[in-house]
């Protein structure tokens, strides 16, 4: 059983959902401490002058989880995401999936997590990955860092934890194997795919690679395939 771990991220990049696709158990950290310093509710898209970052406006209080930051939608800012979407991917091949996409961005949701959730495992179904998909929040897993990593995974049966190559400096590889874990970090290499405007840029949200590129996901598995040869 292979098992990997991340905060509900929004519209992430195409590393993340590439760990998703590795794994047989997804576990969203949705409890897991809100942080500015994460993208979990902000990412890019690219235009004619570039890149463009789309933020979320939150409410939230210190110490809160991601599951319980609140998104203000009186703010508009659904529509303004919408708007800049459109108009910037209005020549994209198929920019007719956006729809669904739009429609999942406009629903009301209780927290920033639970539509960050819907929207990423519905990418997920499109892809078709086989991924069985949890949410932290509905174990009672109660330790933190580290600790509470090696309890998800031994609570969903891992054999291997997938962990993305931020967490190297604090991991202890030690402390898996001591639970019959096997650490691997993953091998995710910046896939470049048919792209608008000009010069690619690396690491957009997951919308730049399906608005240009539609649900295939196999030209991404060959391509990272490649950049590690």
């Amino acid at each position: 059983m292979i098992v990997s771990i991340h905060q509900p991220d929004y519209l992430p990049y195409i590393g993340y959902f590439y760990k998703i696709f590795q794994s047989d158990a997804f576990v969203y950290l949705d409890d897991a401490q809100y942080s500015t310093d994460n993208i979990h509710n902000w990412n890019r898209i690219k235009t004619p002058q570039g890149e463009l970052k789309l933020k979320i406006p939150v409410e939230n209080k210190l110490g809160m989880g991601i599951n319980e930051v609140r998104t203000r939608d009186e703010l508009k800012w659904k529509e303004k995401h919408i708007k800049t979407i459109e108009m910037n991917y209005g020549k994209a091949p198929f920019k007719a999936l956006f729809e669904s996409v739009k429609e999942l961005i406009l629903c009301d949701y209780k927290s920033l997590a639970d539509m960050n959730i819907a929207i990423n495992s519905y990418v997920c179904q499109q892809f078709s990955f086989k991924t069985k998909m949890y949410k932290a929040s509905d174990s009672d897993i109660k330790t933190f860092r580290e600790e509470r990593v090696l309890d998800i995974c031994e609570a969903y049966g891992a054999k291997t934890y997938i962990s993305g190559n931020g967490a190297r400096a604090y991991q202890n590889e030690e402390n898996f194997t001591n639970r019959g874990i096997e650490l691997r970090y993953t091998d995710y290499t910046p896939v470049k795919y048919n792209q608008l405007w000009k010069e690619f840029i690396p690491n957009m949200s997951i919308l730049d690679y399906i608005l240009n590129n539609g649900y295939e996901w196999e030209p991404i598995i060959e391509g990272i395939k490649d950049g590690n040869r």
